[in-house]
């Protein structure tokens, strides 16, 4: 059976409509799958670069139509085009970003935000909060948690046993304490809970020092690495591979990906947006898909 895949335009005063438009024409995404678009019916009215309550209005209509559609089992995932956060908490969206809004919709808290492009791969044991708050949000079982969700998610992808590098969260990962306790105080003893549980499904190592583990990735040591926040995973990932990253929401009973940026309301209606991002995102939404057939 062919997998179905929803694909959102997102903000229609943003690029979503031209990247989602050309990945659909391209002949780089997969022709064994059947692409449904939600939302271009009424798009065509927003002028480009110019958002407003209506644009956010209809990108949160076509949300709530493509959630209802996996949740119903109509469609087995969907491709998100990128939403203003500003614009759509101005209308009552009360949620961080797409990827709460999917988890609860599908009514789930076990979750997490995943992005990969080239050769890194992250898992965010926080995501959309302020840094300020990111060191109380911490904890052995939610690094865990999110641990788990990595390996399920890079086995999922055909690598046996995966190896994942779990990042420190203080520069040098806390050079022995002198620079902060929480990898001696949290992050050791989460990979030790990491191993107890997965330890047969994927290797773990680390707290290993942000500033260099993601080289070590991209030079081939480590599958995927789990960060402690936002940012520190992001940023490499982007300046290792932005037209080819994809952000993929872990833990769906469907599959959710969507490209990895944002409205680029500045550039939108000018013919420059590259669509590679959401062709990638249109791809690893099918290899998602038929994955979970096997399953």
């Amino acid at each position: 059976m062919k997998p179905r895949i929803g694909l959102t335009l997102g903000d229609p005063a943003g690029i979503g409509p031209e990247v989602i438009r050309a990945a659909l024409l391209s002949t780089d995404i997969p022709t064994d799958a059947e692409y449904i678009l939600i939302g271009g019916e009424g798009a065509d009215v927003f002028r480009p670069g110019e958002p407003s309550r209506d644009s956010a209005l209809h990108a949160l209509a076509s949300l709530e139509e493509a959630a209802e559609r996996c949740r119903s089992g109509d469609l087995h995932g969907v491709v998100t085009g990128p939403i203003s956060k500003k614009s759509m908490h101005e209308i009552g969206f009360d949620f961080p970003g797409q990827t709460e809004f999917f988890a609860s919709w599908a009514g789930i808290e076990n979750f997490a935000m995943c992005l990969t492009g080239g050769q890194i791969t992250v898992a965010l044991v926080t995501a959309h909060v302020p840094l300020r708050e990111v060191r109380s949000l911490l904890s052995e079982e939610e690094i865990a948690r999110v641990g788990g969700l990595l390996t399920h998610f890079l086995r999922r992808r055909g690598l046996r046993i995966p190896r994942i590098a779990v990042a420190g969260y203080n520069p040098h990962a806390g050079e022995g304490g002198d620079l902060g306790r929480e990898e001696i105080e949290i992050i050791s003893p989460a990979i030790d809970l990491l191993k107890a549980r997965f330890g047969a499904l994927a290797e773990f190592s680390g707290p290993h020092s942000p500033d260099t583990v993601f080289c070590r990735s991209v030079a081939g040591e480590f599958d995927g690495v789990l960060c402690m926040y936002h940012d520190q995973g992001l940023i490499p990932l982007k300046l290792h591979a932005f037209d080819r990253g994809v952000n993929v929401t872990l833990g769906l009973p469907f599959v959710r990906t969507s490209p990895d940026h944002g409205t680029a309301f500045e550039i939108a209606g000018k013919g420059v947006a590259r669509p590679e991002s959401t062709i990638h995102a249109v791809a690893l939404a099918v290899e998602l898909a038929r994955a979970r057939e096997i399953d």
